[in-house]
């Protein structure tokens, strides 16, 4: 188990959820008595590409049960912070997650940080080569061990740098300053090849930190920076594109071990839907994201030429070798292959 993290801890909620499925659910629907509840937590807005996702699965799943099997979608960490929404998984709490492969290390399956290597997928198609191939399905093998089942992968997008004091052009513009990351060693060990110092901290407490200076600068997929409303605390943006933020859809084990089949594959039917769509809905607010931050004009955009993106990945690279030696060489080896292939 996760050790409970946080001043939340694992209070439960009450928490009143608009389905919000009108146009999409009929008259019949609505009447339709739900012989089976859902809930699923995330930590960030619904109309981010996670959220988008949560929202179009809770659509499909009352819509093809003609009502009557319900999800219940829990935004912004409104039930669970992001510390302890695993370990909520883990207890039963909630039935479904949908985690940053990041978050995964927690339980010692540091296998997802494969997925934090520096400048690791060139661009979309790479991703979908790795996580919809028979090799990612096996990365989901050690999550049983802690009561959790992997159903799929889910698309955020590329991160970029910001930082509040400077523009971050060369690997020296990093040294000294605090940046906030992930719960990944391995995106730590990146931060401490530029020289910067990486904080752990929860997706909910980053822009506040920000604000008040606990931290330098982040990074972070556009859609994220933007309904962040980092842009506020920021005055500066690199668009590096120098790492992948995705995530995982996962249920608790034995509530999945315990579903009769028919609902069992509405669930899959419909999660593949929900993903397919999600990461159309990723790409497409990607892109409204940067759209957003140009015409609100508070940030100065950076895009970084050929050679400092090659510097910037010379100067990241010693991660690679850090993770290898936790998890052995031909992870390591086998990720850079086929997201290069």
């Amino acid at each position: 188990m996760v050790a409970p993290h946080g001043s939340r801890g694992l209070t439960r909620r009450r928490w009143t959820v608009a389905v919000g499925v009108a146009g999409v659910v009929g008259p019949a629907v609505l009447r339709a008595q739900p012989r089976l509840r859902l809930r699923l937590a995330h930590v960030v807005a619904p109309d981010t590409p996670k959220g988008l996702m949560a929202t179009r699965l809770q659509a499909l799943l009352a819509q093809r049960s003609e009502g009557a099997v319900v999800l219940d979608v829990y935004p912004n960490g409104s039930l669970y912070s992001d510390a302890d929404e695993l370990e909520a998984l883990q207890w039963g709490a909630v039935e479904l997650l949908i985690p940053s492969l990041s978050k995964f290390g927690r339980l010692g399956t540091a296998v997802f940080e494969l997925f934090d290597l520096p400048f690791l997928f060139a661009d979309r198609a790479a991703v979908r080569r790795v996580v919809e191939g028979e090799w990612a399905r096996e990365l989901f093998e050690p999550l049983q061990r802690h009561g959790l089942l992997g159903l799929g992968f889910l698309d955020n997008g590329f991160k970029h740098m910001s930082a509040r004091t400077h523009p971050l052009r060369e690997p020296r513009d990093y040294r000294g300053l605090r940046m906030r990351v992930q719960p990944s060693l391995t995106i730590a060990a990146q931060m401490r090849a530029l020289g910067a110092y990486p904080v752990m901290m929860d997706f909910a407490a980053t822009r506040h930190a920000l604000a008040r200076g606990v931290v330098d600068g982040t990074e972070n997929p556009l859609t994220n920076f933007w309904s962040g409303r980092m842009h506020e605390v920021q005055r500066h943006l690199t668009l590096s594109a120098h790492g992948y933020l995705g995530y995982a859809v996962v249920a608790n084990a034995t509530f999945w071990a315990h579903l009769p089949q028919p609902e069992r594959r509405l669930i899959e039917v419909a999660l593949a839907d929900a993903i397919a769509f999600g990461n159309a809905m990723a790409l497409q607010q990607e892109q409204r994201a940067l759209q957003a931050l140009r015409d609100d004009g508070r940030i100065q955009l950076h895009y970084p030429s050929p050679e400092e993106r090659e510097a910037l990945r010379q100067a990241m690279a010693p991660a690679d070798d850090a993770l290898a030696a936790r998890i052995g060489p031909r992870w390591v080896r086998a990720m850079r292959e086929r997201a290069q292939a």
